[in-house]
């Protein structure tokens, strides 16, 4: 987090109310309470809430060195599962049973199990130890919303705050990997997520409560939600819990333990404090030690008709928890009720996974940044993936991923290829550059035997730009290549390529061209003559690419008019079919996805897909994309139809510098529903 979002996220919170000033807090009786642990603590707990029969509804309590007890709703324990010293649990549903996972810190690993709703049986579910590499201090799951898959979150006293993914096994147990590694300066103990909307809490012990996207490819920066001492938190939190009621009565609830006081913010309304609550009995706390919270917002037997607030107490004498009736606090502070489970609309985004991803370029930070397919003219399979590292040259990559070549020519951008250049007597593959270093256009060819590049440009090519930055090529009609290039100021400039007699290749500003701010990603059709230009924060543009056509444009698709896409637009690729058809495709950077919008006529938008990440093979999602490609062209088995690649901004699994990833273009086509 920049140190100006840090200062604007305190002010706001420092503004919105006086720190620590508030009018009593309303008093709440507990509805009920389970029996006290077996061996004593208990510090955690998580109601595996049966959606068929919520009555029959069970408890589960760590009891730390006892491992984890389950009661009834009536306080009564029902049965025991060792496992080591647990010190956090949470779950979730998975159809006819529930998931439950549990922090070991005694084995410094995560548990998972799962509970029959039907029988009851209880059994381990983890297909290997899950090592976290530390003791661990907290731990929560979390169900994307967009593609169902299932994240544990798990946090360790020096700030480590690590993403699982959790995915099933052919023999139906669940598996994990980390797929994103954060950390924080301090302790955190308590966290919760929002399956909803994909929002995660963490409650870190020296500072307050944050709010980070649960994403595991999204941007990993958080904002205060309230802070230790300056806000409206007396001391460190004791627990986090979500009460979705919907729209306006959506609550996110922090156990303020030093004032003795259940904090509850609107999440509707951005997380705003709007009050708290006290648990008293006869006047007195009836919590000793709040040391976990568990929400929800469904009914839980008669006597919870609106769900209710689990509140684990780690007290020294008799520890065990409370139950809460959501109806009662709600009443107590004036707030809406809202909605039992409300309905959650799923994505519209289809979803694929990579199959292959390149060896990370060498330098760290943004520094992969565009690919380009090239065919092999007699063996598909032995096609490569031309790349560039805009920290340092270009890189050639076979179609394992393998890198096969390193030019540390410069700061390459972008790059794009076209076949049929005559140079020497005979037709080669001409790749263009943007070379940021020279401020000018590196050209190559490429050998089809060693797949490696020479350069060919007739000394150093000249932009005339500020910094070269966007790139794309063209072939007319009459078998004449030209390159574009675009600088940060929106300046698009047009050169011929001409081969020399000494078998180089030169090139010549013929044409420019101005949009109001950057482009980068760009197009050319070579069969229709179109132009595609991506304006990053405005809207991708459709004018003529031949150098004759002058400034005349057409926007294909707006940021302002399309929900599908989030500035910045990046990399256009096309992807070729007969008669005029086939597909655009737009990197939509700033919410991870794929815009796809039909070649022909006026390019009507057909749908979006994301890259996520493939527990399987260990290959992680794709975001933050800059630079793309796609080929219709065959590339060997199982890239019969063709793939896209594209730049990963974030490479998390495991956290490497950036690569590029590989998607059959035939699960994207499947996943859409393309002809």
């Amino acid at each position: 987090m920049t140190r100006l979002k840090l200062a604007a996220s305190l002010l706001a919170l420092l503004t919105a109310a006086p720190a620590l000033a508030q009018t009593t807090s309303p008093a709440v009786s507990v509805a009920g309470a389970t029996a006290p642990t077996a061996q004593g603590g208990a510090n955690a707990v998580a109601l595996l809430r049966d959606p068929t029969h919520p009555a029959k509804s069970v408890i589960a309590v760590n009891a730390k060195l006892g491992g984890l007890e389950f009661y009834g709703l009536d306080g009564q324990r029902i049965t025991a599962v060792p496992g080591g010293e647990i010190y956090a649990v949470d779950t979730r549903e998975d159809g006819p049973r529930a998931l439950v996972v549990a922090l070991d810190r005694q084995a410094g690993r995560l548990r998972l199990f799962a509970r029959d709703y039907a029988s009851g049986a209880i059994a381990a579910v983890d297909a290997r130890p899950l090592q976290l590499g530390y003791s661990g201090e907290g731990v929560c799951l979390h169900r994307s919303g967009r593609d169902g898959a299932l994240y544990a979150f798990a946090l360790g006293g020096e700030g480590q705050l690590d993403q699982w993914l959790l995915y099933p096994t052919a023999d139906g147990k669940l598996d994990g990997r980390v797929v994103r590694r954060l950390h924080l300066s301090s302790e955190a103990k308590f966290c919760v997520a929002d399956d909803a909307s994909g929002a995660l809490y963490v409650a870190q012990e020296a500072v307050g409560v944050w709010r980070y996207d649960a994403d595991p490819e999204a941007d990993p920066v958080p904002t205060i939600v309230d802070i230790n001492r300056l806000g409206h938190l007396a001391g460190e939190v004791a627990g986090l819990a979500l009460i979705n009621g919907g729209k306006g009565a959506d609550y996110l609830i922090a156990a303020n333990a030093e004032a003795g006081d259940y904090n509850v913010y609107d999440r509707s309304a951005g997380d705003r404090f709007i009050g708290a609550f006290k648990v008293e009995t006869n006047g007195a706390p009836a919590i000793q030690e709040p040391s976990g919270l568990f929400g929800v917002r469904a009914p839980i037997g008669e006597r919870l008709p609106a769900g209710g607030l689990l509140i684990a107490d780690d007290r020294n004498v008799g520890a065990n928890s409370k139950i809460l009736s959501w109806a009662d606090i709600a009443a107590s502070m004036k707030l809406a009720l809202g909605q039992d489970t409300p309905s959650v609309e799923p994505s519209k985004v289809a979803l694929v996974q990579a199959t292959m991803e390149t060896q990370p370029v060498a330098h760290d930070g943004d520094a992969a940044d565009d690919p380009a397919i090239w065919v092999h003219p007699t063996t598909p399979a032995k096609s490569a993936v031309i790349a560039t590292d805009k920290k340092g040259g270009m890189l050639v990559y076979d179609l394992s991923g393998k890198q096969l070549q390193y030019l540390p020519d410069g700061k390459m951008n972008n790059v794009d290829l076209r076949d049929g250049f005559k140079l020497g007597g005979k037709a080669v593959t001409l790749i263009a550059a943007s070379d940021r270093t020279h401020k000018a256009i590196a050209l190559y060819t490429i050998d089809p035997e060693t797949r490696l590049l020479t350069s060919v440009a007739d000394g150093v090519q000249a932009s005339g730009l500020s910094d070269p930055y966007g790139l794309c090529m063209h072939r007319d009609r009459k078998g004449d290549m030209s390159v574009f290039v675009s600088d940060p100021d929106g300046l698009v400039r047009q050169y011929s390529l001409t081969a020399t007699a000494n078998g180089k290749v030169r090139a010549k500003a013929v044409r420019d061209l101005k949009f109001d701010t950057q482009t980068e990603g760009c197009v050319a059709d070579d069969e229709t003559g179109a132009l595609y230009i991506a304006e990053e924060d405005v809207a991708l543009w459709k004018l003529g690419a031949d150098a004759r056509s002058g400034p005349a444009r057409k926007a294909i698709a707006r940021v302002a008019d399309n929900p599908a896409l989030k500035d910045d637009l990046e990399g256009v690729g096309l992807y070729i079919q007969p008669k005029g058809k086939g597909y655009l495709i737009l990197s939509s950077q700033g919410n991870n996805t794929y815009a796809v919008f039909r070649r022909e006529g006026d390019n009507a938008y057909v749908g979006s897909f994301a890259v996520t990440a493939n527990g399987d093979t260990d290959v992680d999602g794709i975001s933050e994309t800059d630079g793309l490609d796609v080929s219709s062209a065959s590339l060997g088995a199982g890239l019969e139809m063709g793939a896209f690649v594209a730049q990963d901004g974030r490479n998390i699994s495991p956290p490497e510098a950036q690569n590029f990833k590989l998607v059959p273009w035939s699960k994207i086509s499947a996943k859409l529903g393309l002809p």
